[in-house]
């Protein structure tokens, strides 16, 4: 290998095989994508591509985001393509592209709303109408369809769309000095530098990420020539799109979490391409905030529903939680992101906690229904839709799963990174040769992993090994002896490097014991609470499993915790049971009030994994109980 730089290992190089991931890939490709395209067209958002909107129209209306559902589909379709050849598939791609493209202006604009709804107001209110927003996920999406077909048509496109936003906006004269309302277009423009290796993309990027928050504030200037008053913004302050001040003097997190997700993705990219350490050091602090002060135990981000985003340190409602699914997987982008600044396991375990909880809780496991929000707890309402007004969570579902393979392994010099333990077969090319790693593993149901190298000759590497944060004990094996305590250990990982032999085998044991879990005591919804958890996964209490209401259990802090795996439970899951105590009702006789507390008796409990919660009949559910 010839990179100096950690890098991903492209999830193409990645073949998953293991009983947990596989099937959510497949039902994303046989499910997910098809109920996501059938809305696209219903509603319209394919539709609007012919242009033949009028106000007198019987069509709907075009709306300013509908380019961003759309594009996120098809990014998401042109990766599934690429893990597994579908002619039905591709044949919808292919029209896709080409209703696109017609639509596409002479001057390399693309946007359905301003083309036929307003003309006259392009690039008029960048704060709130997702123009710069919806560009970047075409951007992407023409990358996707490049690599997944090898037709440079719709990449040429958007190309011809991106050197026009780079014409617009900048520093230069007669430029206009704004940035997006909604970020997104940065990580693209950062992805096309990669593809293209023209990198004025990337000097664009930066720009978008450096003017922002500057003074006088852009976003009033342009709402006083829309003949607005800046100071009837609806959000009340510019924090809510991360643009209140430069972006290098931002020590929290706030406002709305994707957006929030998406710029500090964007930030840590142009750290890591300029090598630029203040940028690093200000990631750092936001880093910091969000896991010490606003992260759900889930992995999930966004408390409020007024600002879809961040609220005051501790708050972290359970009921009332936002917990947006995009938020989540904004957040699986940016701590891979900073993983790839600093290789330290802190990223990658937050990076697993928000997968395998936050994210899997926004689809069903038939993979064709979703969640806008992920409460974490619910009376039995909250359930899960096909379709949203806004519906920009299914389709970001739909490009993440079929790329989960390129989140397991980064590489660099002469050293193979395993952050994510997937049963898979991956392919790594070293200057000698190809090095093939077999994973073999039940995970997240159990801690054994058997890592095997298959190469046609000795080679020396460095396998590096993260260890989850969750396990308080590991064991490693090589070739079947057990390894001694003191292998080198840095920034959470083990570090392994020797001359490696075809056939070589790795075994890790992490230690998987269900456990407790308690948040700071300034968590007001937690007090007096507890959640559970086995391996990377989060547990919760459906009232369907129980033989009382949710209400009325209490969790022994003594209980014993036994964890079994049901085949026939939802899909095959691992559960937590055991005895709980709950308020005796039958003994409390007729009175509403009594002087004394009510009787307990012990009742049986079983818990089941987060993100399969909502998948049969309604009902209540817990992640936090309280404790006996």
């Amino acid at each position: 290998m010839k990179n100096t730089k950690n890098t991903p290992l492209h999830f193409t190089n990645v073949r998953i095989q293991d009983a947990f991931w596989a099937p959510r890939l497949a039902a994303n490709r046989q499910q997910g994508l098809d109920r996501v395209y059938e809305q696209l067209q219903k509603t319209g958002r394919i539709e609007a591509y012919d242009l033949d909107w009028s106000p007198d129209s019987s069509r709907p209306k075009p709306h300013v985001f509908w380019d961003s559902d759309v594009a996120k589909w098809l990014e998401g379709a042109c990766y599934s393509l690429m893990n597994h050849q579908d002619q039905d598939l591709l044949g919808r791609v292919e029209s896709l592209v080409d209703r696109i493209l017609s639509a596409q202006g002479e001057d390399g604009y693309l946007n359905p709303y301003y083309t036929v709804v307003e003309p006259e107001n392009r690039w008029t209110n960048l704060r709130d109408r997702h123009e710069l927003y919806c560009a970047g996920h075409m951007i992407e999406a023409s990358i996707a369809h490049h690599q997944a077909t090898g037709d440079r048509r719709f990449l040429s496109a958007m190309r011809r769309y991106a050197d026009l936003i780079d014409r617009t906006f900048g520093p230069g004269k007669g430029q206009l000095r704004g940035y997006p309302g909604h970020q997104e277009i940065e990580l693209a423009l950062v992805k096309l530098y990669h593809h293209t290796g023209e990198k004025r993309y990337l000097n664009l990027a930066a720009y978008f990420v450096d003017a922002r928050g500057g003074h006088p504030y852009y976003f009033d200037q342009e709402a006083r020539q829309r003949r607005e008053d800046p100071a009837a913004y609806w959000a009340k302050t510019h924090a809510y799109t991360q643009s209140h001040r430069p972006v290098r003097e931002q020590e929290t997190v706030v406002g709305h979490a994707v957006r929030a997700m998406y710029l500090y993705g964007a930030m840590a990219d142009l750290a890591r391409e300029q090598r630029d350490r203040e940028l690093r050091v200000v990631l750092e602090k936001l880093w910091e905030d969000l896991v010490s002060h606003k992260l759900y135990l889930t992995g999930g981000i966004g408390t409020s529903r007024e600002n879809e985003g961040f609220t005051p340190s501790y708050h972290l409602p359970n009921q009332d939680a936002y917990a947006e699914t995009c938020a989540a997987i904004g957040l699986v982008f940016w701590a891979h992101r900073m993983l790839h600044l600093h290789m330290d396991s802190r990223y990658a375990d937050v990076m697993e906690r928000a997968l395998y909880n936050a994210v899997l809780s926004g689809v069903s496991l038939e993979g064709d229904r979703f969640f806008y929000v992920n409460p974490l707890a619910s009376d039995g309402t909250h359930q899960r839709q096909v379709f949203y007004s806004c519906s920009c969570c299914p389709p970001n579902i739909n490009r993440l799963l079929p790329t989960i393979g390129g989140f397991v392994y980064s590489t660099t010099g002469d050293e193979i990174t395993t952050h994510l333990y997937i049963q898979s077969e991956a392919r790594i090319e070293f200057d000698p040769g190809t090095v093939t790693l077999i994973q073999e593993t039940d995970y997240p149901w159990d801690g054994v992993v058997c890592i095997r190298c298959e190469m046609d000759v000795q080679q020396s590497f460095t396998l590096k090994l993260r260890k989850p944060g969750w396990c308080q004990e590991a064991r490693l094996y090589l070739n079947g002896d057990r390894l001694p305590d003191d292998i080198p250990f840095e920034g959470g990982y083990f570090r392994l490097e020797r001359r490696w032999k075809p056939g070589d085998e790795i075994r890790l044991q992490w230690l998987m014991p269900a456990h407790r879990v308690y948040a700071h005591p300034d968590v007001k919804a937690t007090v007096d609470s507890v959640a559970l958890m086995r391996g990377p996964i989060v547990y919760c209490l459906e009232a369907l499993d129980q033989p009382v209401p949710l209400h009325l259990i209490r969790l022994p802090r003594s209980v014993s915790l036994e964890s079994r795996f049901e085949t026939d439970l939802l899909g095959g899951v691992g559960t937590l049971v055991g005895k709980a105590l709950a308020a005796d009702v039958d003994a409390w006789g007729g009175a509403l009030y009594q002087p004394d507390p009510p009787d307990f008796v012990r009742v049986p409990f079983k818990a089941i994994p987060y993100y399969a919660w909502a998948n049969r009949e309604p009902g209540a559910m817990r992640v936090w109980l309280p404790e006996a």
